[in-house]
């Protein structure tokens, strides 16, 4: 190992030791003498550094055979924040694999999204996180099951193919590598919490994410720009609920999510889905939505060194993004907004089997806005629905903002709204802003430029503060 290597990897057991939560998500050590992988804040006893190796994933750790720690549960902590930022094709593939992509098309249609050769893709993903497509996923539907095995009381078949296994011999097989524990027994172990079925009750889950979180600026965000009959937000500030509806692989779903945090570092959600297999996709896009797995002490130490962002990072520590539950929703609203979408959804909108509150459609596709009498609107739809524009969680950011800019009526303004939440890049700067401060050196913010001018913009609109 080079001395390079030495440093890095005594510098995780130092956040190993502290039990440091920052790290949580970014990298996982396992300990040789238990057999078991864990997250750097697991409040157990600290083991012997000899004893201790580091994986950059939750797969590479159980594919070098160490099972998941029952109580720090590793496979629940948020993603790397990494992946959101990196634009190659390890952090594009990875944005896929979250969304449920080789479940549903396989590592051949992956590697088709990515427009790299299968071979590629999985050397490229083994040699950078030791683990290939097929782990990663793997991982992801093992997380999937415990969270249903616990929090539900859905049978064990409905709930293997829920989480994408192909068999219930699959799901048994991975359960009891993972965790080292039968289903049965897995389920036995409740986090305490109230289970609950599929159907009017939905799923419900702990969408994880690290602290701080600024859950009322997100819902103050939400309640500003909902779409009638595709979201409400219901309840007084501070216990608001968001609601919206998803066009799924499966079908239509609903999900809510609650504003209050949970001690621990989660949100509130609860899922209605048509069909369970859309349960990971669904889970994706709504922590897209809500920029759960950001990195805000990341964020905060780079934009609090600038001079004139300091302040505006200390008056609202935790500030995410917002995101998109469906990328082609996004950035047609983008382009028309808030007013002009709700005339879009009564006109095209599919309406719900029933309606669930204020919730009556799903947001049009793009097809059904291809005839559109406004020539930029028709011709974002066009793009959308022959696949000349890809806005999936794996595309090409750069690529796709060139694509935009081609299209006519899309000015680079819109190009990087759609670019800041339709695929969630943290590092935009939308032109000409008259939020940025003359003379500001903007470029010590990357990569988190869309942190700093959403801190910019909260500003503007509060008058009274810093």
């Amino acid at each position: 190992m080079t001395t390079e290597a030495h440093t890095v990897e005594d510098s995780r057991y130092e956040a190993v030791s502290s039990r440091d939560a920052r790290f949580d998500g970014v990298f996982f050590f396992a300990v040789s003498t238990t057999g078991i992988y864990c997250r750097p804040s697991c409040p157990a006893i600290t083991p012997k550094r000899r004893n201790v190796s580091f994986h950059r994933t939750a797969a590479a750790a159980q594919r070098a055979g160490f099972r998941a720690c029952r109580r720090c549960r590793p496979d629940a902590v948020p993603g790397s924040a990494e992946w959101n930022v990196r634009a190659d094709v390890v952090g594009r593939a990875v944005r896929l694999i979250g969304d449920g992509v080789v479940d549903r098309e396989g590592v051949a249609g992956l590697a088709g999204r990515l427009g790299y050769s299968t071979r590629q893709v999985q050397r490229q993903l083994n040699a950078e996180l030791g683990a290939g497509p097929i782990a990663l996923a793997r991982a992801l539907r093992g997380h999937t099951a415990r969270v249903l095995l616990q929090t539900t009381t859905l049978q064990a078949a409905e709930i293997a193919f829920a989480a994408g296994f192909a068999s219930v011999r699959q799901f048994n097989d991975t359960i009891r590598e993972i965790y080292a524990a039968t289903p049965t027994e897995l389920r036995a172990i409740r986090p305490g919490r109230n289970s609950a079925g599929h159907g009017g009750s939905g799923i419900p889950l702990r969408l994880a994410h690290r602290r701080p979180y600024a859950a009322d600026r997100m819902f103050d965000h939400l309640a500003a720009h909902v779409v009638p009959g595709v979201e409400e937000v219901i309840g007084a500030r501070g216990t608001r609920t968001y609601r919206r509806t998803l066009r799924l692989p499966g079908g239509a779903g609903v999900a809510e999510v609650g504003e209050r945090p949970g001690a621990g570092g989660w949100l509130e959600c609860r899922l209605h889905l048509t069909d369970l297999r859309d349960l990971t996709s669904a889970t994706q896009r709504m922590r897209r939505l809500l920029d759960l797995d950001a990195d805000p002490c990341a964020v905060a130490e780079r934009l609090g060194a600038d001079r004139a962002l300091a302040p505006l990072v200390t008056a609202r520590p935790g500030l995410r993004v917002p995101g998109a539950a469906d990328p082609h929703e996004s950035a047609i609203r983008t382009l028309v907004g808030e007013s002009a979408a709700g005339d879009l959804v009564a006109a095209h909108g599919e309406k719900l089997d029933a309606p669930s509150g204020g919730l009556t459609h799903l947001f049009p596709r793009a097809e059904d806005l291809t005839g559109s009498g406004r020539p930029a609107l028709r011709a974002l739809a066009q793009a959308l629905a022959t696949g000349d524009l890809v806005l999936d969680p794996g595309a090409d950011r750069e690529e796709t903002e060139r694509r935009l800019l081609r299209l006519p009526g899309i000015d680079a303004r819109t190009a990087a709204g759609v670019r800041l939440h339709a695929l969630g890049d943290p590092d935009v700067l939308p032109p000409g802003d008259p939020a940025v401060p003359p003379g500001a050196d903007t470029g010590r913010w990357r990569p988190w430029r869309s942190y700093a001018m959403h801190h910019l913009w909260a500003a503007a609109a509060d008058p009274g503060g810093p």
